[in-house]
């Protein structure tokens, strides 16, 4: 049999999915993992991003942040965070991942609250509007589709790194793949293939959703 025909064997076997470790389990908790590291990456990124371009700077340090969280290897940060305090477990694998959601999370919500008009800030001002009002009735339902783009790129390029939590033993839907390594290629390269779809699967599925929820919380007039 072929690689293709031993994956759809496998994932046909009811067993592979309703097991204690199977699909099933490793896909909510794959979930589990990446939205916990999403909701971690927005607490820090989304406040600190829209204060700065609500003020207008500190563009160049958010560039400068960005770029070197990116350059920092998301496996470096799995295999690193558990021989430090953090210790092993979910909480240091969700850490890495949440370190590596920032960027784009940043990045948005600092382009979102520059990209407003200059002249739209001003009439606000001018209509006797605070800072803060000015902020949240004006800047913040303006800066909605780039604030929507960040967290749907951190979702899932989140969701797609999940996957190498199994390097360490974290967990989620990489352990189906790593334990297809395990078994070698030639016995468990269909499970490697079916957990390779799987995760490619639920990317997708993620990719639609979040582009359709993007999509409804843009303002009607920014749509186009």
């Amino acid at each position: 049999m072929s690689v293709i025909d031993d994956a759809v064997t496998w994932l046909n076997d009811p067993l592979n999915w309703t097991a204690p470790d199977g699909v099933i389990a490793r896909t909510i908790e794959h979930l589990w993992i990446s939205a916990a590291a999403v909701a971690i990456a927005c607490a820090v990124a989304w406040p600190i991003g829209i204060w700065l371009g609500h003020t207008g700077r500190g563009g160049g340090t958010v560039v400068t942040l960005a770029n070197l969280t990116r350059a920092v290897p998301t496996v470096a940060l799995l295999t690193i965070f558990p021989l430090t305090i953090i210790g092993f477990g979910a909480r240091a694998i969700v850490l890495a991942l949440a370190v590596f959601a920032i960027p784009p999370l940043l990045a948005n919500a600092y382009l979102g609250l520059r990209e407003v008009d200059p002249d739209v800030r001003d009439a606000a001002r001018g209509m006797g509007l605070s800072g803060r009002q000015v902020l949240t009735s004006v800047e913040l339902p303006l800066a909605v589709p780039y604030l929507a783009s960040g967290f749907r790129t951190a979702a899932v390029q989140v969701l797609a790194t999940a996957t190498l939590a199994a390097f360490v033993n974290g967990g989620g839907l990489g352990m189906i793949i790593s334990r297809g390594f395990g078994l070698g290629l030639v016995s468990g390269g269909g499970q490697v293939l079916a957990g390779g779809v799987i995760v490619t699967l639920l990317c997708l599925i993620a990719e639609g959703l979040l582009a359709i929820a993007e999509k409804r919380l843009t303002p009607r007039a920014l749509r186009r």
